[in-house]
C-alpha cells in the first residue's frame, strides 16, 4: 500500500507541475514537447477517432519523410531557412533565441548567435523568437533580420551583422520596427524580403480572441496585416523608407507600411522562388483554418469572415474582401502552419503548395496547376510542426517537435 500511495503522490506531483506550467506557457510549447499524451488532455489534439478529414486522400505519389540530420535533435525549433549564398548551409532557429547552421553534408550544428538575453525565457505567451530572413545583398553587407518579442512582449524588427564573433552579432543590433502587443498572443512572425528586394512582415491581430481590439480592419495600425518596408538604407536616422507603390499610401485611413490586411495571426508566409507569390497561413479562432495568396492593398476578412464563412454571423458584407484559395475545418486539426511551394528533385511534388496543422500533424498539398486548388492529404507527419522550411535547390523541410528535421523522399521500390 506504501509503494501505491507513494507512486499515486508522485503523479498528482508531476500532474500539477504540468498545471502549473501550461498557466505561464502554452501547452503546445511544452506540454506536448514531453509528453504527447498530455496533448490530448488539453485538447491540443482532438481525439483521431472524431477528426473528420474533407481533403482528398492520394495513394500513389509514392512520397515519405525521412529524418534529414540523423545525428541532430533539437527542441523548440521554430523556423529554417537560408542565406541564400551559394554556401548550402540551412539556418534554423529556436523560440528560445537561439539560431545555428548546418554545413553543407554535415551533421554537425554551428551556433550563428543568441539573442535569448533579449527575450523573456518565460516564453509567456506565443512569444520569443519568431523569425528571421537575410538581406539579399547578405554576401556584401552581412545583414541579417530577426522578429522577435522582448521583455515587455513588443515585437521587435532588428537588424544584424555578420561580423567577427557570435558576440559582436549580438551588438550589432539596429532596432528597425517597434510594435507594442496589447496581449501575449496572435504576433505572427514570419519576415522575408520579396523578389522586389523589399521587407515583408507578418503581424497578427494583437491577440486575445475573436480580435476584441477591431484591429484586423483598422488601416490605422500595424497590427493584423502584412508590412512592406525598405531597410536597403537602414540607419540609426532613418530606420526605413516606406516604398513608393505601397498601396495606402496618403490613405488617412491606413498606415503607409501595410501592404494588406484583415488577417488574424499569419503563421508562416512564404513566396515562390518561381512565380514570386506570397502565400500566408492564416490561423482561425473556433472553426476554419485557411491559406491565402496576398495582393496587393488585399482585405483578407478578420474578423467580419473566418475562412469563407461570416464570424459571429450569419449574415455579413463580404464585398470587396478576398477569400482564402483553401480552408479546412477545426473537424481536421486547429492551428494551420503555412508553408512552401515545392521545387526540388521529386517531380511529383514540383510547383505543389506543401503545408500543414500544427494540432493534427496531417501534411497537405495544393496543386497550384489546379484552378480549384483542391488540397490533398500527402502524409501523416511527425508529432506537432511549428515550421516548414526551404533550402536554396527548393527542397521542403519539416520541423517538428521531436527535435527532427524531416525532409520529404521517394519511396524506394
Amino acid at each position: 500500500m506504501n509503494s501505491k500511495k507513494t507512486i499515486i503522490i508522485i503523479g498528482i506531483f508531476i500532474f500539477s507541475i504540468f498545471l502549473f506550467m501550461n498557466s505561464i506557457i502554452p501547452v503546445d510549447y511544452l506540454t506536448c514537447l514531453i509528453i504527447p499524451a498530455t496533448c490530448n488532455f488539453f485538447n491540443v489534439i482532438d481525439n483521431e477517432d472524431h477528426v473528420i478529414d474533407n481533403s482528398v486522400e492520394i495513394n500513389d505519389m509514392n512520397i515519405e519523410l525521412e529524418i534529414a540530420f540523423s545525428e541532430i535533435q533539437v527542441g523548440n525549433m521554430i523556423y529554417l531557412t537560408t542565406a541564400n549564398d551559394g554556401s548550402g548551409r540551412i539556418f534554423i532557429g529556436t523560440r528560445e533565441g537561439i539560431i545555428f547552421y548546418i554545413e553543407e553534408n554535415s551533421n554537425d550544428i554551428e551556433l550563428f548567435i543568441d539573442i535569448r538575453n533579449k527575450i523573456d525565457q518565460g516564453l509567456p505567451g506565443e512569444r520569443g523568437l519568431l523569425g528571421f530572413t537575410f538581406d539579399p545583398d547578405y554576401i556584401n553587407n552581412g545583414y541579417f533580420y530577426i522578429h522577435y518579442n522582448d521583455f515587455d512582449g513588443t515585437t521587435i524588427i532588428s537588424r544584424f551583422k555578420n561580423i567577427n564573433d557570435i558576440e559582436s552579432r549580438f551588438n550589432s543590433e539596429l532596432k528597425i520596427l517597434k510594435i507594442e502587443q496589447p496581449y501575449s498572443n496572435h504576433n505572427g512572425g514570419s519576415i522575408d524580403f520579396g523578389p522586389d528586394g523589399y521587407l515583408y512582415i507578418a503581424l497578427g491581430d494583437g491577440g486575445s480572441g475573436g480580435d476584441p481590439l477591431l484591429h484586423g480592419q483598422n488601416g490605422n495600425t500595424l497590427l493584423g496585416s502584412i508590412l512592406r518596408i525598405d531597410v536597403s538604407k537602414s540607419s540609426e536616422n532613418n530606420l526605413y523608407q516606406i516604398p513608393n507603390d505601397n498601396p495606402f499610401i496618403d490613405n488617412d485611413k491606413f498606415r503607409d507600411e501595410i501592404w494588406a490586411y484583415g488577417l488574424r495571426n499569419p503563421w508562416r508566409m512564404s513566396f515562390d522562388k518561381e512565380t514570386g507569390k506570397l502565400f500566408v497561413g492564416d490561423v482561425g479562432q473556433n472553426k476554419f483554418e485557411e491559406i491565402n495568396i496576398i495582393e496587393k492593398g488585399g482585405n483578407y476578412g478578420w474578423n467580419i469572415m473566418e475562412g469563407n464563412s461570416c464570424f459571429n454571423n450569419e449574415n455579413c458584407n463580404k464585398n470587396n474582401l478576398i477569400m482564402p484559395i483553401v480552408e479546412y475545418s477545426h473537424n481536421e486539426g486547429c492551428s494551420v502552419t503555412g508553408g512552401y511551394v515545392y521545387h526540388g528533385e521529386i517531380d511529383s511534388l514540383k510547383n505543389n503548395y506543401i503545408f500543414t496543422d500544427f494540432c493534427s500533424g496531417d501534411i497537405w498539398i495544393i496543386d497550384l496547376e489546379d484552378k480549384h486548388h483542391t488540397r490533398k492529404k500527402l502524409l501523416q507527419g511527425p508529432f506537432q510542426i511549428p515550421s516548414l522550411g526551404q533550402d536554396e535547390n527548393g527542397e521542403v523541410y519539416i520541423l517538428s517537435f521531436d527535435g527532427r528535421i524531416y525532409k520529404f523522399t521517394e519511396k524506394r521500390q
